[in-house]
C-alpha cells in the first residue's frame, strides 16, 4: 500500500440513517438526503455520488495528462459514469463504466489521454483490481 507523503485535502462528512438518511460535509457545502437506489425517495445514493466524484477526478487527471502531452483538453470534455450495485448469492458488489467524450481530438490522442488519466486518477487507482471497470472513449 502506498503511504502518503503529504495530505493535500481531507474531505469530512457526517452521515446518519444509511441509504435512507442524510449526509453533510464538515464545511456545510454538501448537505444531501440519501435514498435507496431506484426508490421514489428524494435523495441521491452512494453509487451516484461515487460516479460524480470519479468522473470529476478523471477529467482532472485528463487535464494533467494533456498538459504533459502539450495539448489542450477540449472545453466540452464530458464523462458519463455508470456505477452498478449488484449481488452474487450472498454478497453485494460494485462494477462501473466511464464513457468519455473528447470531441475534436484524434482517436489515438484521445485514447492516450484516457489511458494516462486511468493510470493516474486516484479513484481509478483505488478501485483497480477490486471491481470490474470499463473505460470507453465515445
Amino acid at each position: 500500500m502506498t503511504q502518503l507523503e503529504k495530505v493535500i485535502y481531507t474531505g469530512k462528512t457526517h452521515t446518519t440513517g444509511g441509504r435512507n438518511g442524510a449526509s453533510r460535509s464538515a464545511d456545510g457545502r454538501l448537505d444531501i438526503a440519501l435514498s435507496l437506489p431506484g426508490s421514489a425517495g428524494d435523495g441521491t445514493n452512494p453509487e451516484q455520488l461515487f460516479g460524480a466524484g470519479w468522473s470529476a477526478c478523471f477529467i482532472g487527471a485528463m487535464g494533467l495528462a494533456a498538459v504533459k502531452m502539450k495539448l489542450s483538453l477540449p472545453v466540452d470534455v464530458a464523462v458519463d459514469a455508470e456505477v452498478d450495485l449488484g449481488k452474487t448469492e450472498d454478497a453485494f458488489f460494485l462494477q462501473a463504466r466511464l464513457n468519455i467524450s473528447l470531441p475534436g481530438l484524434e482517436h489515438d490522442v484521445a485514447q492516450a489521454l484516457v489511458d494516462a488519466a486511468h493510470q493516474n486518477c486516484p479513484y481509478s487507482k483505488a478501485i483497480r483490481g477490486n471491481i470490474d471497470v470499463q473505460i470507453k472513449l465515445v
